[in-house]
């Protein structure tokens, strides 16, 4: 299993942004030049690149032969490599990666003021019970944990927000994260990396396989990386 966050914290010189487009399906170029925000279409580029050197560099495939499917929920795949998943997810600074043999999902939410009656409406009835004995900033914080904790679980399943968010119900005490579901996905692992203090990131997994800490990459070096497996493995 790998865990990769990369920081959006400096711009892409042109010329750079423009080496690494090239190397990108027409379709993923499309959508990309779409972004009126900056920043956002470095979000994106940055998932799908991270996503392909770790494909390169556990395959050994050539970038242009890397297809993507996805399955009815849309949730992404690799078309003919049923042994790899993936999944990403970005949020203000960062993004974040996870990949492993097994399905799995990340979630990572910056930390901000929120109306508490969201949890009314997507939490279990237990996790608003629980929520609402926190004090701030403990209360804040408990929310974005659950979040990102069932964020992560949906992801893992694939059918995304097809799933009910209060179908299932995720309890934390101290480091012991705790699912209840009847869900068919049940016997998951879950951990969560503090990448930055205003960030809660959490991965779901078939197996506790995690490692201790992600890597974390600089926005520039994961380009130079990129760019570097392609012209190796070429």
């Amino acid at each position: 299993m790998e865990i990769i966050a990369v920081k959006v914290d400096s711009e892409i010189e042109h010329s750079l942004y423009i080496d690494l487009l090239k190397n990108l399906t027409k379709e993923k170029q499309n959508k990309l030049n779409k972004f009126r925000n900056k920043k956002d279409a470095y979000r994106s580029l940055l998932g799908e690149i991270l996503i392909r050197t770790e494909i390169m560099n556990l395959t050994h495939i050539k970038n242009h032969e890397i297809v993507f499917e996805k399955n009815s929920y849309g949730k992404p795949k690799v078309m003919k490599i049923p042994q790899l998943h993936f999944n990403v997810s970005h949020s203000g600074d960062w993004v974040t990666c996870a990949i492993d043999r097994s399905i799995i999902g990340i979630d990572v939410e910056l930390i901000a003021s929120i109306d508490y009656g969201i949890a009314d409406r997507f939490f279990s009835k237990q996790e608003v019970v629980d929520l609402l004995t926190k004090e701030e900033p403990q209360k804040l914080n408990y929310f974005f944990d659950l979040w990102t904790l069932k964020e992560s679980y949906i992801k893992t399943d694939g059918r995304g927000l097809s799933i009910p968010l209060d179908s299932f119900s995720i309890r934390k005490t101290n480091e012991v994260i705790q699912l209840t579901t009847e869900n068919p996905l049940k016997g998951v692992f879950f951990k969560q990396y503090e990448i930055d203090d205003l960030y809660k990131c959490s991965v779901c997994a078939l197996n506790n396989q995690f490692p201790p800490i992600p890597r974390v990459q600089s926005l520039i070096d994961t380009c130079n990386i990129f760019l570097n497996h392609i012209n190796r493995i070429h």
